[in-house]
């Protein structure tokens, strides 16, 4: 999952390179944060949060396959 968020983030942003993905595993769900750089942090999140609702529902369908809860952070 983490390299999902990755490849979506990186095609949103004007500055691939400065992207970075950390993912903290617990037993029953994950934490991924997505880091992006100041200038493109309006591009992740979108008009009103929708594009950043997109990428969570994205990453949540597919963590069910794997039965797992996953939360996605933007910093």
């Amino acid at each position: 999952m983490k390299e999902l968020v990755e490849v979506i983030a990186k095609a949103l942003v004007d500055n691939p390179d400065a992207v970075v993905v950390n993912e903290i595993s617990g037993e029953q769900s994950v934490i991924i944060e997505l880091k992006v750089a100041p200038e493109d942090m309006g591009k992740v999140i979108g008009k009103q949060g929708r594009i950043a609702r997109a990428i969570r529902t994205v990453v949540k369908a597919a963590a069910t396959k794997v039965n797992k809860r996953v939360v996605v952070e933007i910093i």
